[in-house]
């Protein structure tokens, strides 16, 4: 087996107060949409139409579905590490051993770096991140100069993959 995965993850965003966000804005606008569609009273001081009401309470549904399919998927092989954040990667991302620096565990601030979870953008040169949950990842430092970071739920199971390919510095 030339290229057997050495290590797999798979993250979702299961952070409580998050769904109960995205719950509690399907149920007010199902709500508004029983109301005022089914029911005939105006909802709100101001009702938006019931054919903007249909719509906006359908596209709050439909994100909150597309929200529960986000997934983070790590792969690590002997030539390099496999990343998609599905729905927006459908495919792999490579990244071969032969492009980076450095590859390390760390500890790191989702919020004051990267200002939240997600497909994120750092501050300060802090490079992209991927992630879900959490606040340890894989840091990625390429040849070109620059960072990427993977948010991992199993440092110590990714950290023994890469020591076995000698590709952790410590």
């Amino acid at each position: 087996m030339r290229n057997e995965i050495l290590f797999s993850e798979r993250q979702k965003f299961r952070q409580w107060w998050l769904w109960a966000i995205f719950l509690s804005i399907d149920g007010l606008f199902l709500f508004g949409v029983c109301l005022q569609v089914i029911g005939g009273q105006p909802f709100g001081d101001k009702p938006m139409s019931n054919t903007g009401l249909l719509a906006t309470a359908a596209l709050m549904l439909l994100l909150t579905f597309l929200f529960s399919r986000c997934r983070l998927d790590t792969t690590i092989k002997k030539d390099g590490i496999y990343v998609r954040f599905f729905p927006f990667h459908l495919k792999w991302r490579h990244y071969g051993w032969n492009t980076l620096n450095k590859a390390y565990i760390r500890e790191y601030s989702p919020l004051a770096e990267y200002g939240g979870w997600g497909i994120r953008l750092g501050l300060f040169g802090k490079g992209r991140a991927f992630n879900v949950s959490g606040n340890t990842g894989l840091q990625l430092e390429f040849t070109n100069g620059r960072k990427l970071l993977l948010g991992t739920n199993k440092p110590g199971e990714l950290a023994e993959a890469l020591r076995n390919i000698q590709q952790l510095v410590q």
